[in-house]
């Protein structure tokens, strides 16, 4: 979600005075940029014919080079003016470091990777024809952001130098709500109010239907009838608490990330089921055994069992699973600790990248901190730095010089360094308490 607001609907795009600026079309109105920037660039931008809005930062002391931003999501609210504002403020660093930076909202709220990924591109596109043309041009993803750049780099490599994530979901869309789909059949069969006894009834495996009117705040109050999500844990019913226990215990998050996670659940898996699936699932759980509950045996007798349709795995794919194509340097930067994004979709991305030839072309470093998308200034910059040198010099660099790298610009760039360079991650499959039936 966005946290700083730009008056009015006006184009947002940040500029200043730099080298090659673009003559081809007339320059964007200014805005103000967030303050992390508002000394060191002047802000523009515009509203794409697509619908999306578009951002850019371009700093008085431009290095040259362009970094385009891929936000995560997918949003579940039409794309405003400033929805940008907040990713800029956040990774500011790129700024602070000389870059220029540009992202687009997508054009429609809710579930679409390879529309995105175009919005993202067209951002690109936007930066060289109204600002300027770079000498370089970064791809950068964040969370679903990283899924995002994934794809891009299947159809858009070759109009960028280099990629960074952090903390992407790149392992995919099906792994990506494969477990928010286990989520939702979990939960009901603890809870059994989406549906509700009461409610016309839909398949628990859609989120939620599409002409449903409920709300987060609606699915919220109704999680918290049989978990207590929302009181003290002193305040929750002995029923509750069993409850809300059993299905952390078989989906292996924090209590923290409960009412995140049953959003994508709810509103984010009935998108994916109406534009991937056209109403049809692409996940199922016939053969799956749960584990992790007070009573597994019987969890796994009465929780509801539902198939996958074919022509919705493979629409889904074809969206949202990165099939290995690395044209260009990536290096992918995730925590270990991340209670949002499941780590181990690195491995499946090397995986990816490897079977695909691409493997040398990866680079991927793991830090602990606990927060999704927390990576610190230095962290991130040493990631930027580790990238260009890569480029530029053919320098490829490692989890371990990038972690050395950290300290040194932990000297400049306030933050930690939190950097475990010998982390590996475990397969997807081993994040979570579900297997094949044997």
């Amino acid at each position: 979600m966005r946290y700083w607001g730009l008056a009015g609907l006006g184009a947002i795009l940040c500029a200043a005075s730099a080298p090659a600026l673009a003559q081809a079309a007339a320059k964007p109105d200014t805005m103000a940029c967030p303050k992390e920037v508002a000394e060191l660039a002047t802000c523009y931008g515009a509203k794409l014919p697509t619908g999306a809005y578009v951002l850019a930062a371009m700093p008085k002391n431009w290095n040259g080079h362009l970094i385009v931003f891929a936000h995560g999501g997918p949003s579940l609210t039409p794309p405003v003016a400033d929805d940008s504002i907040d990713d800029l403020a956040k990774y500011s660093i790129g700024v602070r470091m000389g870059y220029a930076w540009v992202a687009s909202t997508y054009r429609k709220e809710g579930y679409g990777v390879r529309m995105a990924a175009d919005d993202t591109d067209d951002a690109r596109k936007f930066f060289i024809d109204r600002v300027a043309k770079p000498t370089r041009t970064l791809m950068h993803g964040a969370s679903y952001g990283g899924l995002v750049g994934a794809k891009l780099l299947e159809t858009y490599g070759k109009n960028y130098d280099g990629a960074f994530f952090n903390s992407g979901a790149i392992g995919g869309a099906e792994l990506n709500y494969q477990f928010r789909v286990d989520l939702a059949a979990v939960y009901q069969y603890y809870c059994k109010n989406l549906p509700g006894p009461g409610d016309a009834q839909y398949p628990f495996w859609t989120g939620l239907p599409l002409e449903s009117k409920m709300t987060m705040k609606d699915v919220t109050a109704r999680m918290d009838t049989c978990t207590g999500i929302t009181k003290p844990a002193a305040e929750r019913s002995p029923a509750q608490k069993q409850n809300l226990a059993n299905i952390l215990g078989v989906m292996r998050f924090p209590v923290r990330m409960f009412v995140r996670h049953m959003q994508s659940a709810t509103f984010t898996l009935r998108e994916v089921t109406e534009r991937m699936g056209k109403g049809k699932s692409a996940f199922g759980n016939r053969n799956v055994r749960y584990r992790g509950s007070n009573d597994d045996a019987a969890l796994n007798a009465g929780i509801a069992r539902f198939d996958a349709d074919p022509a919705a795995i493979a629409t889904l794919k074809a969206d949202g699973v990165p099939n290995g194509t690395l044209p260009i340097p990536v290096v992918s930067i995730h925590s270990f600790n991340d209670p949002q994004a499941a780590v181990e979709a690195q491995y499946e991305y090397r995986k990816a990248a490897t079977d695909a030839g691409n493997g040398a072309r990866l680079v991927q470093a793991y830090t602990d901190e606990d927060v999704h998308t927390a990576q610190s200034a230095p962290e991130l910059a040493a990631s930027f730095n580790a990238l260009q040198n890569w480029i530029d010099k053919g320098t490829k660099p490692t989890a371990q010089s990038i972690a050395a790298a950290c300290t040194t610009l932990a000297a400049k760039y306030q933050g930690p360094c939190r950097y475990h360079p010998d982390y590996q991650p475990k397969p997807y499959n081993t994040r979570f308490a579900r297997a094949a039936a044997q």
